[in-house]
């Protein structure tokens, strides 16, 4: 049984940081593309980060490249994002997925599925 679980979420202060960890089991964690998402209220989940299996390549979306930073270790099977200069418009609940194919932005590519972790940012 595969599982996804983030932690590391919380209520922060804008300007300040958070590492979001997803670890996960029950998969040859290796074989997986890794991405996260985020999801506002109101709004569609979006793309924020992935990487590819051995961490080789790094994609991000555009409004968080240059604050946002995607890693992983794959001998801890986790995935890790680490949030610098949090913006209040960052709110939202963020979801690790895999993606056994490589990796995308796009959700419908993805496996597998964390149950999430809010962030939330107060200006």
């Amino acid at each position: 049984q595969v599982q996804l679980v983030e932690s590391g979420g919380g209520l922060v202060q804008a300007g300040a940081f958070l590492r979001l960890s997803c670890a996960a089991s029950g998969l040859t964690f290796s074989s997986y593309g890794m991405g996260w998402f985020r999801q506002a209220p109101g709004k569609e989940r979006e793309f924020v980060a992935a990487v590819s299996r051995y961490g080789r390549y790094t994609y991000y979306d555009d409004s968080v490249k240059g604050r946002f930073t995607i890693s992983r270790d794959n001998a801890e099977n986790t995935v890790y994002l680490q949030m610098n200069s949090l913006k209040p418009e960052d709110t939202a609940v963020y979801y690790c997925a895999a993606d056994r194919a490589a990796v995308a932005r796009s959700a419908r590519e993805y496996d597998y599925w964390g149950q999430g972790t809010q962030v939330t940012v107060s200006s």
